[in-house]
């Protein structure tokens, strides 16, 4: 697609190393409307040119890498039966294991490197969930067990009314939602396609139409625009972007090594649910910061808490503060078309996938994906015997 002058001039400041916002104007602030549905839906060539471009293509704000970057040191190369052949059916981009600290396994494909970024849809899911917890540390947000309304007063009067941040965070609400990625009329695809009224943040807009289908805390429905709510609500305690806010308790104290870009809505804020774009090795180091308990940035015993299922949502497994948590206590980040964040603490264990699957979701993909994950555990612990 050709861009214009000025929607070009726009999109190099998003993609530029810098955590001032944006500006928006007509024309990206309608493309900006109309993402869910665009993206959902391009063909298998878009996905692969566009992936680890999405800078390119919307506007969005950027958290400045570290000047001095946790370093991962080389360790004992580990060889997995079949990479090639997982890599190649499953479209992955980019994989990388990282164990005690040290890179076991890394390997790039499909015009991916170490230089480049990727987007990882709802693993930013993950990212904005801890944000929350260093709003808290920090004193912005005084509980978990606040209402949602107390920080997003547009709220009151709707299917929010009684509803905690906790809530909000494991996806508990009891408030309707459709999360089709197959239907240009779900939730998630329309959310942002009409304007909203003046003045109003338009994640707030959209779910304040939506109603309740069951009491706060007793129904678990995943949501990606409840954690577009948890943007909202760091976004409005805080007074900063997600980015800013990434950036001065994470990116840069923690280490990492290149520039986070994320997608904004069409009112300049980040989009908490989606759409952060970061190097394969910085994913890991976020695997990294959530084993090491985020000490000092959250408060102490968050992430036992982030990492807990608080609700069963099938297949043995169970939802966290945005995290999904497995059956044998790993836990991991994961977002549609492929990408994952896999942390298992009883190997001191980082596994990272960026990739392109031909469809946003599917039991055989995930099945695969699973298969893979315990084929790499069992070359590990097979070394170890």
């Amino acid at each position: 697609m050709k861009l214009k002058p000025v929607l070009a001039a726009l999109l190099a400041l998003a993609a530029a190393p810098v955590a001032a916002q944006v500006a928006l104007n007509a024309e990206n602030t309608d493309r900006i409307r109309q993402a869910g549905a665009e993206i959902l839906f391009w063909n298998q060539a878009q996905r692969d040119a566009n992936f680890p471009a999405m800078e390119q293509h919307f506007p969005g704000t950027a958290a400045k890498a570290s000047p001095r970057p946790y370093k991962l040191k080389s360790g004992k190369p580990l060889t997995v039966d079949g990479i090639d052949a997982f890599m190649a059916a499953n479209n992955t981009a980019g994989l990388l294991v990282v164990q005690d600290g040290k890179i076991r396994l890394e390997r790039y494909a499909r015009g991916y490197s170490r230089e480049g970024r990727y987007t990882s849809f709802s693993v930013a899911k993950s990212l904005t969930s801890t944000l929350v917890g260093a709003a808290v540390k920090d004193g912005f947000i005084k509980s978990v067990d606040d209402p949602v309304t107390r920080y997003i007063p547009e709220l009151a009067g709707s299917g929010y009314d009684g509803v905690s941040v906790k809530q909000v965070l494991t996806m508990t609400s009891g408030v309707k939602w459709n999360e089709d990625y197959t239907d240009p009329n779900s939730d998630v695809a329309r959310m942002y396609a009409q304007p909203a009224p003046p003045g109003m943040d338009p994640t707030a807009a959209y779910l304040r139409t939506l109603p309740r289908e069951a009491a706060p805390g007793t129904k678990w429905v995943y949501k990606t625009g409840e954690t577009n709510l948890i943007g909202v609500l760091v976004q409005k305690a805080t007074g900063k972007t997600l980015t800013a806010y990434a950036e001065e308790k994470i990116w840069r104290p923690f280490g990492m090594e290149r520039d986070l870009f994320w997608m904004v809505d069409a009112s300049g804020s980040n989009i908490g649910g989606c759409c952060l774009s970061a190097s394969l090795r910085d994913y890991a180091r976020i695997g990294l910061f959530a084993l090491s308990g985020g000490k000092g940035v959250v408060p102490k015993g968050w992430f036992a808490d982030a990492t807990k299922a608080w609700s069963p949502v099938g297949d043995d497994r169970g939802y966290g503060y945005q995290w999904w948590i497995n059956a044998d206590g790993t836990y991991q980040a994961q977002g549609i078309f492929g990408q994952l964040i896999h942390i298992d603490p009883k190997r001191h264990l980082v596994i990272v996938m960026s990739s392109a699957w031909p469809r946003a979701t599917g039991k055989d993909l995930s099945l695969a994906r699973v298969a893979f994950v315990g084929k790499i555990k069992a070359a590990l612990d097979a070394k170890h015997r």
